[in-house]
């Protein structure tokens, strides 16, 4: 695997969106005018556009539409307010980070721990040799951790090769989250960097990231995820020129200045994160709402373990409270022999397991959310906007159904069974930048209705509002149009479309999870696969080939109904959604071409 990787290695990562406050203030007006036209469509729609011939037709899409508008505004919350990326000052001893240290003028100790399973030693070896490359301005102590689930002597002979500790367990309970516990207990660091087996740390890593910490309060730093091994693919007018000639090309470039770069044949599964991190996670900083993704962030262990203390002591007293309420109830007794309840306590505290990492799917962002809620401490997080370490992407649409049905499987299950909008100790803002998330994972439930409305039209005539009139035109173009502009002035500098597809594609894996913790089914902890694997994906996307061949044979058939009469279409119904309905399928014609994939065959066809 590590000859495969050498063709990337001469890829550095982009520098994060710079801060405009014009473009801010742009953005900003935009929004609220988005949301006023929206607002004014979504009253339009259900006060006087309902069809009341097809009522339940006409109730599921309108429902879609506030659903999605509910999130629109979510979305434009999280997206209201940016902030200057800056590198922090390195803190040069303990006392810079911890004014409550015995020992002030101490070296600071960073634990850098690598979570593994069954991934190729060899891998996990190209990581610990950056690891071991970090710098720093001032004296530290950087300790180099192996954590491997798998308990295997070839990654073991790895460790001694390259001077880093090794630890095991005997068990794999709780998986990653329980793996992080277990090297938790067996290191002293004062922070904690979390890697994942096939992240590479940048020498900077330790160096641009601790001097956050210097605010005592601060209990995490993420860095944005950047999977190195994307196809580059090209800019689009540099592909126009080339396949078309110059006039074509300048074509491009003039699009591009409009709508912003626009890459062609770069990364086929929509892997690059750099939307989520650099546009929605760093905009929660204002919020103190930026969450735990994992691999590339750095923990203070006090605040880790205090979180662990507290929610151990609330668990048990959660148990104890069970168990006197059962006693009470079979035994009629109103009180309980003080010796009985120390009993009771005993058993309370050995059934529940004292850990920073909750043994759950999603561990990242329930302890994120535990280290928020703690209201008395007031800890603190922070998107680090500059990318600090390297990754592999999934290189197929198995491995990323995987990690998507991960993602978003857990975080419904935490949605479900520990809702962050009603725990106590968050504020406001957190609670709405938390409820955006697990929102967005409900949204294939409308997005399965905006796929099919179009295609049910073409095929029955039937339309789900009372008439495509210029009305109904004036309503939602403004709309639509102010939108677009307003997201493309919210994340300039990030193509935005490939995104939104994607979003759109993604139902069946989500309506996959959704049944699963409705059924309350436990998510399930799968590794997600670090080399491409092989096979005929197609049979994944089938709900999306669905959907493209029911919208193509029914804009067929709505066009022939046209021509032919004697039907409820007419010309305004059938153009509206087989516009719409082409859209869709845009949109699911990228995860098809995914499924098809094939990696290029050496360097030179990649750089092309």
């Amino acid at each position: 695997m590590a000859d495969n990787i050498e063709q990337f290695e001469h890829r550095r990562p982009p520098p994060p969106l710079p801060y405009s406050m014009t473009r801010e203030s742009l953005w900003q007006f935009l929004a609220v005018l988005v949301l006023v036209l929206g607002g004014w469509y979504i009253w339009w729609r259900w006060t006087h556009s309902l069809n009341h011939d097809a009522i339940w037709f006409s109730l599921a899409l309108v429902i879609a539409e506030t659903c999605s508008f509910i999130g629109l505004i979510l979305y434009m919350f999280n997206l209201w307010r940016d902030q200057e990326p800056t590198i922090p000052t390195a803190p040069a001893t303990i006392g810079d980070v911890d004014p409550n240290q015995p020992d002030p003028d101490r070296q600071i100790i960073v634990d850098v721990m690598f979570a593994t399973y069954n991934e190729d030693p060899d891998l996990v070896r190209l990581g610990l040799i950056d690891a071991k490359k970090m710098t720093y301005p001032h004296p530290i102590d950087i300790r180099v951790h192996v954590l491997d689930d798998g308990r295997r002597p070839e990654m073991k002979a790895v460790c001694d090769q390259e001077g880093v500790n090794y630890i095991s367990r005997t068990t794999n309970e709780g998986f990653k989250a329980g793996n992080l516990r277990n090297a938790r207990e067996q290191t002293s660091g004062d922070f904690i960097v979390i890697c994942d087996a096939d992240t590479r740390p940048f020498p900077t890593l330790v160096e641009h990231t601790l001097g956050h910490f210097s605010d005592p309060k601060m209990a995490w730093v993420q860095t944005p995820q950047w999977f190195y091994d994307l196809p580059e693919g090209e800019p689009l007018h540099k592909a126009l020129t080339r396949r078309f000639g110059e006039k074509f090309g300048l074509w491009g470039q003039k699009l591009e200045k409009v709508v912003g770069p626009i890459q062609v044949g770069d990364d086929p599964f929509v892997n690059d994160p750099k939307m989520f991190y650099d546009v929605i996670l760093r905009r929660r900083n204002w919020a103190n709402a930026s969450f735990c993704c994992g691999a590339g962030s750095i923990h203070r262990r006090e605040a880790v373990m205090e979180a662990a203390l507290r929610s151990f002591a609330a668990n048990v007293d959660k148990r104890v409270h069970e168990i006197e309420e059962n006693y009470t109830i079979s035994t009629k007794e109103r009180t309980i022999d003080p010796a009985l309840m120390d009993v009771f306590r005993a058993d309370a505290a050995t059934a529940e397991v004292l850990t920073p990492y909750r043994f759950h799917v999603s561990e990242d962002i329930y302890t994120s959310i535990v280290l928020h809620s703690d209201k008395e401490r007031g800890w603190k997080s922070v998107l680090h906007p500059y990318v600090e370490s390297k990754m592999l992407s999934p290189q197929d649409l198995l491995t990323w159904t995987i990690q998507r049905f991960k993602y978003a499987g857990g975080s419904l299950d935490i949605m479900v069974n520990d809702n962050p909008l009603f725990r106590p100790g968050l504020s406001l803002s957190q609670r709405l930048m938390y409820g955006m998330t697990f929102f967005s994972y409900l949204a294939p439930l409308w997005n399965v209705v905006f796929l099919l409305a179009p295609a049910f039209y073409l095929f029955t005539g039937i339309a789900p509002v009372s008439a495509y009139s210029s009305d109904f035109f004036l309503h939602i173009i403004p709309f639509l149009i102010t939108l677009e502009l307003a997201m493309m002035v919210g994340s300039w500098g990030i193509s935005g479309y490939t995104s939104k597809a994607s979003y759109l594609s993604f139902f069946p894996v989500g309506l996959k999870a959704i049944w699963t913790v409705a059924r309350g089914k436990k998510i399930s902890f799968p590794v997600t696969p670090k080399v491409r694997q092989t096979g005929n994906f197609l049979p994944l996307v089938r709900p999306q080939i669905a959907v493209v061949a029911l919208t193509a044979l029914g804009a067929v058939w709505g066009i022939g109904a046209l021509l032919i009469g004697g039907t409820d279409h007419n010309v305004s119904g059938v153009v509206t959604n087989v516009l719409w309905g082409l859209n869709n399928c845009i949109a699911m014609a990228g995860i098809i071409a995914a499924a098809m994939w094939q990696p290029p065959a050496d360097e030179e066809e990649i750089e092309k």
